[in-house]
């Protein structure tokens, strides 16, 4: 997950870059973009340390779902009215990318808490008493 969170910065720097060039190098709000990949790069490159992961990974999530939020919650209306212009297609770019990245990333959290991965990071070879109920499959737990 640490190189895909750094992916997903690197694309979102370049969406960034090619709307301020394509802005003609005015706006400076057209890097908005770059300047939300910057901390997600960062955090990809903590995670890459074993203690820093599930922090690191959580910041990143936290991130990509303030990014989102913002950025769709102004690209969607400007679509629904019919203005689109270049930084409407920038939010929405930036919008969808950062939700897909965070579905990722919530899917990684799952697979981590059922694989034991969490547990087995305290140095713990079991779940704790008590905690099995977060190993059992998603279904089951609803009974």
């Amino acid at each position: 997950m640490p190189k895909l969170t750094i992916l997903f910065a690197l694309g979102l720097a370049a969406l960034g870059v090619g709307a301020w060039l394509a802005a003609g190098q005015s706006s400076i709000t057209a890097l908005i973009p770059a300047f939300f990949a910057a901390p997600l790069a960062l955090a990809g490159l903590a995670a890459r340390r074993e203690g820093w992961r599930r922090h690191a990974m959580h910041a990143a999530a936290f991130i990509a779902l303030l990014g989102a939020g913002g950025a769709l919650s102004r690209a969607i209306p400007a679509v629904l009215t019919g203005e689109l212009r270049l930084a409407s297609v920038s939010q929405l770019l930036m919008g969808v990318a950062l939700l897909v990245y965070l579905a990722l990333c919530v899917r990684s959290f799952i697979l981590a808490r059922r694989s034991g991965a969490v547990f087995a990071s305290f140095g713990l070879n079991t779940a704790p008493v008590g905690a099995g109920f977060l190993l059992k499959p998603m279904r089951q737990r609803t009974r």
